[in-house]
């Protein structure tokens, strides 16, 4: 990638570009915890966003997807929003660094990617972290610290391209780190980096490509059930619940709200569970509740569908240590942790019944844990 990048910039703009990169993430477990005040638990992914960059001594920016093969240029003024959805990631980037009063010049970039599009790996904040990264390198001297950075990108996504998302997306593509997960406190934004390196493991995703559309709004919904439940028992947000407050109040609480409490509850153990799993190596019992997570948002949550469910249950059938649908739900990916022994047998019986079934073959996509935003020697 580096070398068609490099490629295209001379060809482009005739200089020599410095490269940079930021990764995708994945969850591994902590789902719906995020604005319940919980944990998440992601790492950066070996897929990634790469920019090759360098000033052009004017007040334009000039860039060119290598991927969409689109070129657009713009100025560095609110006004100067440019009108294609892909370049409103970098200007966002570039406008919340200057409103946080740092510096931004003019500059020219190339960049393409790896991330798989819809999978639920964040190939937008692995874009908005590579452009941050870069911004504060080229201009700033790296004085803007890396949670700043994270919330460039989350301010990006709220300010430029309409989406209203929690930190955990930007936050693992800055700080991600080679064979560590990240244990993120969602509410008073504290972590600590867990070892992740599944000896005789590997971590798949299958992604169903199917997304269902629904007329509610299920993610509002299921929120607002939460903060009911939050309300009933006299706390800030589930965080602040356990299961024995919940039983209590069971007879004021109707049954849906009461379903996606103990989801909740039980998921923010479960995180906890895997943090002194790992620190074990104990791979069994993170996949036992990677497993019991599927069940939670399937079955209490409500925010799974046929398709993964049926992806779920191959896995357990196949041997697989952990699976669970990952993200918001209603389609998308499994993670699945599988042995090596029975990754091959996995893979293809996935592929060929999920086929036979649905009449669409699933996408395997195999990740290993790396590094987040970083310049490219």
């Amino acid at each position: 990638m580096k070398e068609k990048l490099k490629a295209i910039f001379t060809d482009r703009f005739a200089s020599n570009p410095v490269f940079y990169a930021s990764a995708g993430r994945i969850n591994l477990i902590g789902e719906h915890t995020d604005y319940n005040g919980g944990f998440v638990f992601p790492g950066a992914i070996d897929k990634y966003i790469m920019a090759a960059v360098n000033v052009n001594g004017t007040d334009k920016v000039r860039v060119f997807s290598a991927d969409m093969d689109q070129y657009t240029e713009f100025g560095l003024k609110e006004e100067d929003k440019p009108a294609e959805q892909w370049a409103c990631y970098v200007f966002g980037v570039c406008r919340e660094v200057l409103k946080r009063g740092f510096e931004v010049k003019g500059f020219d970039a190339v960049f393409a990617g790896n991330v798989p599009l819809g999978a639920g790996l964040s190939s937008s904040a692995a874009l908005e972290s590579c452009f941050a990264y870069a911004l504060n390198d080229m201009f700033n001297e790296n004085k803007i610290d890396k949670f700043e950075l994270a919330k460039i990108g989350q301010s990006t996504e709220h300010n430029y391209c309409g989406v209203n998302c929690g930190i955990m997306d930007q936050f693992a593509s800055v700080f991600g780190k080679k064979d560590c997960l990240m244990r993120l406190d969602c509410r008073s934004l504290e972590f600590e980096y867990f070892p992740f390196k599944p000896v005789g493991y590997k971590v798949v995703l299958v992604n169903s490509q199917v997304k269902h559309e629904l007329v509610d709004s299920p993610y509002n919904k299921r929120r607002e059930s939460c903060e009911r439940v939050a309300k009933t028992l006299g706390v800030d947000t589930l965080r602040d619940a356990d299961m024995a407050m919940l039983e209590a109040a069971k007879t004021q609480i109707n049954d849906e709200d009461y379903m996606r409490a103990v989801y909740v509850i039980g998921e923010k153990q479960r995180v906890l569970d895997v943090c002194e799993a790992l620190e074990k190596g104990d791979y069994e019992t993170v996949g036992q509740r990677m497993y019991e997570t599927h069940h939670g948002l399937s079955k209490d949550y409500e925010v799974s569908c046929e398709e993964l469910d049926f992806l779920n249950d191959l896995a357990k059938e196949c041997g697989v240590t952990g699976s669970r649908i990952m993200g918001g739900g209603f389609g998308g990916c499994t993670i699945n942790l599988v042995k090596d022994e029975l990754y091959d047998k996995f893979v293809e019986t996935a592929k060929t019944e999920f086929n036979e079934k649905y009449g669409i073959e699933p996408i395997i996509i195999d990740v290993v844990i790396s590094e987040g935003a970083h310049k490219e020697e």
